[in-house]
């Protein structure tokens, strides 16, 4: 083998591994995550005496990003306008359906809406 076809096999090959080491990204997609809405700080557990709903809107106030809680995972919400944070702080403490794109533990939103 040449060593041209030797340069051309091995860019061939770094070539194919990028494209594997993209589809994962590409293959997740928007997804659809149904829970109860909170705040990153409080999670699922919110301060005793309190209402959760208030506890949610005073967390967030305070500086929290607002979280879902779907079953024993909470996923913080990356929320990039202000309809999608009012949908939220309506919905705060309640069942709501977000769709959007995960990354670890937080959720790119698309959307926002009560769940049905």
């Amino acid at each position: 083998m040449s060593g041209l076809q030797r340069l051309q096999v091995w860019i061939a090959a770094i070539v194919v591994s990028a494209g594997i080491a993209v589809l994962p990204a590409l293959a997740a997609g928007t997804q659809t995550f149904t829970g109860k809405v909170s705040d990153a700080m409080c999670g699922a557990k919110h301060q005793e005496g309190i209402d959760p709903a208030t506890c949610v809107r005073a967390c967030v106030k305070k500086g929290a990003k607002y979280a879902l809680v779907v079953g024993d995972k909470v996923y913080t919400l990356d929320t990039p306008t202000q309809a999608e944070k009012d949908e939220l702080n309506k919905l705060a403490w309640e069942q709501a359906t977000v769709k959007g794109t995960a990354n670890g533990d937080t959720i790119e939103v698309k959307s926002v809406m009560a769940a049905k």
